[in-house]
């Protein structure tokens, strides 16, 4: 991997870990930690900080996350595993798959996992074309130990049921705004 592929990565996960920092602040507006991880993140790409400095974020966002549960916690243990990347580059995996259980855990009752399919979609549409086949390589190959979050489509369950919801819009047509409110849903 190059030093840029590196860098991108780290941008690519300092962006996924603040798409969902508002859920920490929300909870703990006094505690800046997740967001200066963040910023180091980004400032290590720079270079305007050492790799040491930026470990040493990723632990105090870590550490603001441990005595909360919920979205507010996986949001800041998705601050802390973005500026951990410049540590070690598969921390990007971290960010995002914290990321993704963050909007999972803030999304309302039964909405949980479309909410993570869509989280999910959003940071691929984020991803850089100089490292997407490596992020989506490496969602396929560790998708079992990142809590099984980068299925960004709908299971073959949700295919079954869009088939059918799909027959019904042919089938019914007075209720086509009926289904095609049910197909957006899934």
């Amino acid at each position: 991997m190059t030093d840029d592929h590196h860098h991108l990565l780290a941008l690519w996960a300092a962006t996924c870990a603040e798409h969902v920092l508002h859920l920490f602040e929300e909870a703990q507006p006094s505690d800046s930690r997740p967001r200066h991880a963040i910023e180091l993140a980004r400032a290590w790409t720079r270079g305007e900080i050492t790799m040491s400095e930026a470990r040493a974020a990723a632990g105090h966002a870590m550490a603001a996350a441990r005595e909360l549960s919920g979205a507010a916690r996986h949001a800041a243990y998705a601050a802390g595993q973005a500026a951990a990347v410049a540590h070690t580059a598969s921390h990007e995996l971290g960010a995002a798959a914290y990321a993704i259980k963050a909007a999972r855990a803030a999304a309302s009752l039964g909405e949980g996992e479309r909410t993570g399919r869509q989280e999910c979609r959003w940071q691929r549409d984020q991803l850089p074309d100089a490292i997407r086949e490596l992020v989506l390589d490496d969602q396929r190959r560790r998708n079992d130990v990142c809590w099984s979050v980068f299925t960004c489509e709908p299971t073959r369950l949700h295919a079954e049921r869009l088939s059918y919801l799909a027959s019904r819009v042919y089938r019914y047509r007075r209720h086509r705004r009926e289904c095609i409110n049910l197909l957006l849903e899934v």
